[in-house]
């Protein structure tokens, strides 16, 4: 899929070759859009594939004494769903970011590359618009800083030049008197594509909105504002027919296309819909309603990697790993997916390819420390890395608590996607020793069984939660 992978360790260092490359060359981070757009030949000519994931003063979640929040360009979706100053200065950013994908795709992507790829459907463009947000385009020759309401050209096309790379997105935290949320209308509970979003940020005074902001994603060729609405609500009282109006004002904002998921008439009217409900909600204080807490991230501190691996040029360099506790040297393997390594170069195939698309969970390994779609990470990265794959939980001969319970409940069908279902189940283990079932149930939304329902594969972690307390 590329013929040069480059791990950069400075932010000069990605600059420099992206000015050398320019179209040629793509700069990679989550890599969960990118690596499906180059199967499917959506970036065509890219022959270099430069990773910044490994650059820390990118991974920064900040607010300054001016009250602008500031997200580097590697903060992932799990970042921003877990993060306070997110979750009580942004919060419909922190609400579209758990929204995405399952927590596997929300701990490589980020929100960066979200608002690169330039989907109508992606989840936190409408929520970033609303806030204000703007973006920091970085090359050689200069930096500059562009609204993110001017980033987009039309659909998947932005204003980044071919030697520039979005080093940052920065918008005003919302303030005391300011309420928001964010409504995703989709064909499923998880895993799914909006098919209409939309984004709401009210300045109140009591019951009297001073100003809205409503935005409104997978409806037009580019997320943009429902300006009607927002002028209508401007000094209005927050009831029942002054919801209903504006509702309809969004509505006309709309026009939608016609796809296999929905129906243009279909998708306006939902816009009049979650448009009404996400207005109801500011106005009873629910807006938060149905967001957890604490998220579950599928995230441990037990495995540090090495942040400076040495040799990052492939394949000029041998991918130097570590799998399962030992030492792993690869020759070949470079231009291929984290998940071809491990079952071809590697010879682990309990690591299943199911979609290789991050649909389904069956790849599910360990990078890091954190549960990841190993068919949507490069094999380069597992240069310097820590992978832990179903054949590494066993200790010698002792199952791992969750093997042992998915067999004591046979919650073994086909077997197929049972390895992706135990990753997660023992990564949840290890992030907290006791669980709810609806804990249970968020860190299984990114693992598919099509055998049978998900009652005894629950039940299992549920025993096996009981054994590691």
């Amino acid at each position: 899929m590329w013929h040069n992978y480059i791990n950069a360790t400075s932010i000069d260092e990605a600059l420099h070759i992206l000015a050398e490359k320019r179209e040629s060359a793509r700069v990679i981070a989550g890599g969960t859009d990118l690596i499906l757009e180059l199967e499917r030949g959506i970036r065509k000519n890219v022959d270099t594939l430069i990773d910044i994931s490994r650059i820390s003063q990118l991974q920064q979640i900040s607010i300054n004494k001016d009250n602008v929040i500031r997200l580097g360009a590697l903060v992932t979706h799990n970042d921003c769903a877990s993060s306070r100053i997110i979750r009580s200065r942004a919060y419909p950013l922190a609400r579209a970011a758990w929204e995405v994908g399952a927590p596997q795709i929300r701990n490589r992507g980020t929100i960066a590359g979200n608002l690169i790829t330039g989907s109508p459907a992606n989840d936190t463009i409408a929520p970033l618009m609303a806030l204000g947000a703007k973006v920091t385009l970085a090359s050689v020759k200069k930096t500059r800083v562009i609204p993110l309401k001017k980033f987009y050209l039309g659909v998947r096309k932005t204003a980044m030049e071919p030697d520039e790379m979005l080093v940052d997105v920065f918008f005003p935290a919302m303030t005391k008197t300011q309420r928001g949320t964010f409504i995703k209308l989709a064909l499923r509970r998880a895993q799914a594509i909006s098919l209409v979003n939309t984004a709401i940020i009210l300045d109140l005074k009591g019951d009297t909105v001073k100003s809205a902001s409503i935005t409104l994603g997978a409806v037009t060729p580019i997320i943009t504002h429902a300006p009607k609405a927002e002028k209508f609500l401007a000094g209005k009282k927050l009831n029942d027919k002054n919801i209903a109006a504006a509702a309809e004002l969004a509505m006309k904002s709309a026009k939608p296309i016609d796809d296999v998921r929905g129906s243009a008439k279909y998708r306006r009217e939902m816009v009049r819909v979650i448009t009404r409900r996400g207005l109801t909600a500011i106005r009873d204080g629910k807006e938060q309603a149905g967001m957890p807490k604490k998220p579950i991230r599928l995230v441990s501190a037990k495995v540090a990697a090495d942040p400076h691996p040495s040799a990052g040029i492939f394949p000029a360099a041998p991918i130097e790993t570590t799998i399962n506790g030992r030492q792993v040297t690869f020759q070949s393997g470079y231009n291929k997916t984290l998940l071809r390594l491990l079952r071809e170069e590697g010879l682990l195939t309990g690591t299943k390819e199911g979609c290789a698309e991050g649909e389904c969970g069956a790849c599910t390994v360990f990078l890091d420390g954190q549960a990841v779609m190993s068919c949507l990470v490069p094999a380069p990265r597992a240069h310097g890395a820590n992978i832990v794959t179903v054949e590494g939980l066993a200790d010698g001969e002792t199952l791992h608590p969750v093997q042992e319970k998915f067999i004591e409940h046979g919650a073994v069908q086909c077997g197929y996607c049972i390895p992706g279902f135990i990753m997660s189940g023992a990564k949840l283990l290890e992030e907290k020793n006791n669980p709810s079932r609806h804990e249970i149930e968020q860190a299984i939304t990114g693992n598919l069984c099509r055998c049978t329902g998900y009652y005894k594969i629950v039940k299992a972690i549920q025993d096996a939660a009981k054994e590691t307390t």
